[in-house]
């Protein structure tokens, strides 16, 4: 769903940036190392809508999850962001490894947010059961 929204406002001429969480720690990590974070930060200001998919896909270190915070509070009553994640939020301190960063990361994004929940088995395991029953899908 967060691709379809996100492909549907580049579909406007709309500036939309998509990242796992992880690419994107691991970007503003490089961009912090070579002294480039401040120009990179400013070229996300510019979007309208941030696309951050897999949150807690994998355990981010200290610094990585400052860095994600930071993007969340400049993004904060700013701009659109939608993220996924297979974690509910009590589970987000394993990730962000930072009770405190954690709480007031959540704190900003449900503040002004609509929480879609799917519990629903995803669609890679029903393509695969389909396969396996000889019922098509992808091979």
């Amino acid at each position: 769903m967060a691709t379809a929204v996100a492909l549907n406002l580049c579909e406007q001429g709309r500036a939309v940036r998509f990242y796992t969480a992880s690419a994107l720690a691991n970007i503003l990590q490089e961009k912090l190392q070579r002294g480039t974070l401040s120009s990179f930060m400013a070229s996300l200001r510019k979007v309208e809508l941030l696309v951050l998919d897999e949150i807690g896909f994998i355990t981010l270190h200290k610094e990585a999850s400052e860095l994600l915070f930071q993007i969340v509070s400049d993004c904060y009553e700013q701009k659109s962001i939608i993220i996924t994640s297979n974690l509910e939020f009590s589970q987000w301190n394993t990730v962000f490894g930072n009770d405190k960063l954690t709480a007031a990361m959540i704190d900003r994004l449900i503040h002004h947010s609509h929480i879609l929940v799917f519990s629903a088995p995803g669609h890679r395991l029903e393509e695969s059961m389909k396969r396996q029953r000889g019922g098509g899908g992808k091979a």
